[in-house]
């Protein structure tokens, strides 16, 4: 990190956070982090572009289309391995700019039958992202419709006849986390609060009592240390085991994030490409955190049987990347080292490859999902 930890802007959004921590007291991470990303009025995610070279980061779509395609592939084999029923819901969590949807889209033409099945339904909040999904969706010709959130997709789904495929580019590392911190022999939780000059700052809030880290089987609590889990999966598991109580479906998840229980902080902010902290301007950078993968793998198992983690390397590899990248070039031979550096930044070792993680859920009478290693065997 190189930014300055102490800096910090009077964004509207703060200026709201401060009269209300006055008002109220102290908040928690999770209060601030959704409040920054999702408030009415001033909420980062409701009214900032955030994705490109002219927002603040740039995700897997739009590094390589070879990616879209793995993935509409990907979803058009696991429609096959649902019996090819004649309407599948194809849900996409956070569909940035439409982009991966378009590639996916593009690419599942080779297989007869599964555009004509597919109903998109885009969950998504930020009014400007889905003015361009829209843009970008126009010429895909499959029914496209809009929702702000995953649990109203239920309502479009029918009672029977239909599967539903739900995929996640990382739209969990932006659900607001809870932070534990232990000091002095207590577990207290982490909040935000002003200092004597009314600026944000992190402070502790009311002791836990009875708190035991996710971790605590492999380390001992050090004085300073921090624990962060994500409630918010269990609304997603929620949403999923209703969405499956309806017919056959599964999900899939690509997020940053690690295969088991860490100590440490992982809340991080970014602005125009840059790290900044989480305090600097509120409601005007991106807040997330890395996903802790375990944790999701329990909680998912009340919607279905889990696949994996595995790394986005060894997800995308099963898949063909290399191979399908490579009939790419040859097609595309101007564009051909655009193509492979694109594609090495998504599977490069001690990078986006390993760092990032892949996940899949399942009902229970589906078979392992593509791209995930049969339990029990290498």
């Amino acid at each position: 990190m190189t930014y300055d930890p102490e800096a910090r802007r009077d964004t509207p959004l703060a200026l709201k956070l401060k009269e209300r921590i006055r008002r109220e007291g102290p908040i928690t991470v999770a209060e601030y982090m959704r409040a920054c990303l999702h408030d009415p009025e001033h909420g980062y995610y409701r009214r900032m572009p955030a994705i490109g070279a002219a927002g603040d980061f740039v995700t897997a779509p739009e590094i390589s289309q070879v990616f879209g395609e793995l993935i509409g592939l990907w979803c058009a084999v696991v429609w096959q391995q649902m019996g090819a029923p004649e309407v599948v819901h194809l849900v996409e969590l956070g569909p940035g700019r439409g982009t991966m949807m378009r590639d996916a889209l593009r690419a599942a033409r080779v297989l007869p039958g599964f555009r004509e099945a597919v109903r998109v339904h885009l969950v998504e909040s930020n009014a400007t992202l889905r003015e361009v999904q829209r843009e970008t969706l126009a010429a895909s010709g499959v029914p496209v419709s809009w929702s702000r959130e995953l649990s109203e997709i239920e309502d479009a789904i029918p009672p029977s006849g239909s599967g539903t495929i739900v995929v996640g580019n990382e739209y969990l590392d932006a659900l607001a986390i809870e932070q534990s911190i232990f000091r002095s022999g207590i577990w207290r939780d982490r909040c935000v609060g002003l200092d004597t000059a009314g600026r944000l700052v992190y402070c502790e809030g009311a002791q836990l009592d009875g708190f035991k880290p996710l971790w605590r089987e492999t380390r001992i609590a050090q004085d300073g240390d921090i624990e962060e889990r994500c409630p918010e999966f269990l609304i997603v598991s929620m949403d999923l085991a209703r969405i499956a109580a309806k017919g056959p479906l599964v999900a899939l998840f690509i997020d940053y994030g690690h295969a088991g229980p860490a100590a440490g902080e992982t809340l991080q902010a970014v602005l125009a490409h840059a790290p900044v902290s989480p305090l600097l301007a509120p409601g005007e950078s991106d807040l997330t955190a890395h996903v802790d993968f375990a944790l999701l793998a329990g909680i998912c198992m009340d919607a279905g049987l889990v696949d994996g983690p595995v790394t986005q390397a060894e997800f995308l590899g099963s898949l063909g990347i290399v191979e399908r990248a490579s009939r790419l070039m040859a097609a595309n031979p101007a564009k051909a080292g655009e193509i492979e550096t694109g594609v090495a930044r998504l599977i490069a070792p001690n990078a986006r490859g390993s760092r990032f993680k892949a996940i899949g859920i399942r009902s229970l009478d589906l078979p392992p999902l593509p791209g995930f290693p049969v339990k029990g065997k290498a």
